[in-house]
């Protein structure tokens, strides 16, 4: 209890670190964030402030220019050209645009519209000396234009000689105001920069002392605990050892029994009052059991014959508690009649409850044997039995090589991957803190990849997909994993949109032949990508597997029986003829191979 409180408080710490700990990371980001923009928008400001002042003092110029222009026209010329005329008017223009620009803002200048109280004033100011000489040297070049006295010229020549020295000392000061207020702009801003730089400063000190500090104190404790727990940790890898090898012999058992019990046994569970619980593979194929037959009682299932029925109740009542063996009559759906060998043995469960456990064997042929023994000699009968012998020899030569592949299956992955964690393990040297820290990572990684080869074997067990959802969801879900499980592009395709749901006997058979062929391209093929192709007609369902592999002689691999790739096609030959389908196997020498099963419907 103190260990999992300790545990809670410690990733209540953690998270409260890493809030924190983005907490800081946001502030810092918005510091730099605002920084950015209040630096590019007072930079921007100071473009415009010193192409302000650089007009200003354009003006400047140009009211000394239309100065001397008007002298020239007046003392130096005596006859004023029309170019002359258009040149001074074409100053004066640009001198009245500008100046307009700078008192009421332009957006074409990027002039700004507002302005401080002072350059109010100084505009204020400046505005009758500016038209004085405006008004001036309009009226002085309409006077030229008109050739009038030059007694009037006179004058206005004076007038402008007289309001040119004011104007020039009123825009020194105008452009003294904007270098003032551009000056002031820009110690603002250093000033605002030292702010955020000092605020930059102290979250960063407040993030080393409240997260990294305890962040780094944190850690050191938890290598403390793993360097601690690293003695239980070797102690705990071979328990786990002893513990695996006792499991994959368990498994191994388990999985030979259920295999053998499904596909080789004819058993069922039922309760005392003959309600069925379960009924094996090959029994449920017998007596074409399906789910929609769960409601019945097991002499309803097994025959059809109502006095064989009410024989197998009075059985099941009477000798619920001794058990009983002996033989037994049926007859199916479809009125063939079978005889089965049966054993009925009481089991119980837990206190209180009991199950009766039926196991039967199909006498049929022996019955039928007996028959012809008495029309037939011997040698035909011993031939007979013979045959049935090579049969029986042929299932349980295939129940053994299923065997042998999910053990090889589990040893050469499983296994192996466990004997590399327990070396490594054993080879973490304590006093190498770094060493063992990377040992420890790689540990980590290998049991991902043992977690990985556990769900790989269970996958390839029976999925729940085909019993809840049918044989086309069953297929998308297993391609979709073995892509995930292998790392190769596995893709399934519903060509037609097939969507019914079939005998469960005929659907686990696809989806294994399926399994089956999906596993050899991954295996013996060493192909990159795999396609399943699923349709049908009225008639008849296809299924067909593609993949780019290097292909095989199927000639030579049909010669050679006891090899792996050998066995595996005769497993999906015997095991499609379960549910009466083919099979077509096509391939080539490093191109790829197709396999197409074909199952009536």
């Amino acid at each position: 209890m103190k260990k999992s409180n300790q545990e809670a408080a410690d990733k209540i710490t953690f998270k409260n670190l890493r809030r924190w700990y983005f907490f800081a990371l946001w502030t810092i980001a918005i510091t730099v964030i605002l920084s950015q923009i209040l630096v590019q928008y007072n930079l921007k400001q100071q473009l415009s402030d010193s192409k302000i002042i650089n007009i200003s003092g354009k003006q400047r110029m140009l009211s000394q220019k239309i100065v001397k222009e008007v002298l020239i026209l007046h003392y130096v010329s005596d006859t004023a050209s029309p170019k002359q005329i258009s040149h001074l008017k074409s100053v004066v223009e640009l001198w009245k645009t500008t100046q307009n620009a700078l008192e009421n803002g332009s957006d074409s200048l990027a002039f700004p519209k507002e302005k401080s109280e002072t350059l109010r004033k100084l505009y204020a100011e400046i505005n009758p000396i500016f038209n004085s000489i405006t008004e001036a040297t309009d009226l002085f070049l309409l006077n030229l234009k008109q050739k009038s006295k030059n007694a009037d010229n006179q004058k206005l020549v004076q007038t402008i000689l007289n309001n040119e020295g004011n104007f020039l000392s009123r825009m020194n000061q105008i452009v003294s105001q904007y270098d003032l207020e551009a000056h002031e702009k820009v110690t603002e801003q250093r000033k605002i920069e030292y702010w955020i730089f000092a605020f930059t400063l102290f979250v960063l000190l407040m993030e080393f002392f409240f997260i990294f500090k305890p962040t780094n104190k944190k850690i050191e404790k938890l290598i403390a605990k793993l360097l601690s727990s690293e003695k239980k940790a070797l102690k705990l890898a071979y328990d786990t050892e002893i513990i695996s090898e006792i499991k994959e012999n368990s498994v191994k058992e388990l999985k030979s029994l259920n295999y053998a019990m499904e596909n080789t046994l004819l058993y069922c569970r039922i309760n005392p009052d003959g309600s069925i619980i379960h009924i094996g593979e090959k029994f449920a194929k017998l007596i074409n059991y399906t789910k929609f037959s769960s409601n019945k009682k097991f002499s309803e299932v097994l025959t059809t014959d109502e006095k064989e029925q009410l024989n197998i109740d009075r059985i099941i009542f009477e000798k619920q508690r001794s058990g009983w063996t002996g033989e037994i009559k049926i007859i199916n759906k479809e009125g063939q009649t079978f005889w089965l060998d049966l054993s009925m043995v009481p089991v119980t469960i837990k206190k209180e409850e009991s199950e009766l456990l039926i196991i039967c064997f199909n006498i049929t042929e022996r019955k039928k044997a007996q028959r012809e023994v008495e029309r037939l000699n011997i040698e035909n009968s011993t031939e007979k039995i013979n045959q049935q012998k090579i049969i029986s020899s042929k299932i349980v030569e295939n129940q053994e090589n299923e065997q042998n592949r999910i053990a090889k299956e589990i040893h050469d992955g499983i296994g192996q991957m466990l004997t590399g964690l327990k070396f490594s393990l054993e080879s973490i040297n304590l006093d190498d803190k770094e060493k063992s820290a990377q040992k420890i990572e790689y540990l980590k990684k290998l049991s991902l990849h043992i977690i990985k080869g556990v769900r790989t074997a269970t996958f390839n067990l029976m999925p729940p997909e085909l019993s809840d959802h049918g044989i086309v969801s069953s297929l998308a879900k297993l391609t979709q994993e073995l892509s995930k499980l292998t790392g190769k592009e596995i893709l399934f395709y519903n060509k037609t949109d097939f969507n019914q749901r079939l005998d469960s006997l005929i659907e686990i058979n696809i989806y294994r032949l399926t399994q089956e062929a999906i596993n050899n391209a991954i295996k013996y093929a060493e192909s990159s990508h795999i396609i399943v192709q699923l349709s049908h007609s009225n008639s008849l369902l296809s299924v067909i597997i593609d993949d780019n592999g290097k292909g095989f002689d199927i000639k030579a691999v049909d010669k050679k029986r006891n090899s792996e790739s050998g066995m595996g096609l005769l497993f999906m030959k015997e095991r499609i003829q379960y549910i009466n389908g083919r099979v077509f196997i096509n391939s080539i020498l490093g191109e790829g191979t197709r396999i197409t099963f074909n199952i009536p419907i």
